[in-house]
């Protein structure tokens, strides 16, 4: 079975444009578009590299789950990025926070319930 790369369909490409409001300003919308089919040509290949792991081996299926897993992390939700801020902040006397670090916690305590 092969999976050829092929470029993405016409209109796939206007919505990326119109995402980024890019359908004016052609080299800010070269740069977008070479990384976000960079991205889906590597989402294409992943997705086929994981069908044909599970083809190949009846245990492959977890296996697929885990390389997908691994190569496309979800990113950290917003709690785990507050708390990461925190960790990561210095402790000591006159300690203090960086502002995207005070964005993150902040975001986070607005989610909470009162």
């Amino acid at each position: 079975m092969t999976h050829p790369i092929t470029p993405p369909p016409p209109e796939l490409v206007q919505q990326w444009l119109r995402e980024r409001e890019l359908l004016d300003t052609l080299p800010l919308a070269h740069h977008y578009l070479a990384t976000v089919a960079a991205q889906w040509g590597a989402d294409q290949e992943l997705e086929a590299c994981c069908e044909w792991l599970a083809e190949r081996s009846p245990g492959a299926a977890l296996t697929a789950t885990e390389v997908r897993a691994a190569r496309r992390p979800k990113p950290p939700s917003l709690k785990e990025q507050a708390l990461m801020a925190l960790e990561d902040g210095d402790t000591g006397p006159g300690a203090s926070l960086t502002s995207n670090e005070v964005d993150i916690i902040r975001r986070a305590l607005e989610q909470l319930d009162d």
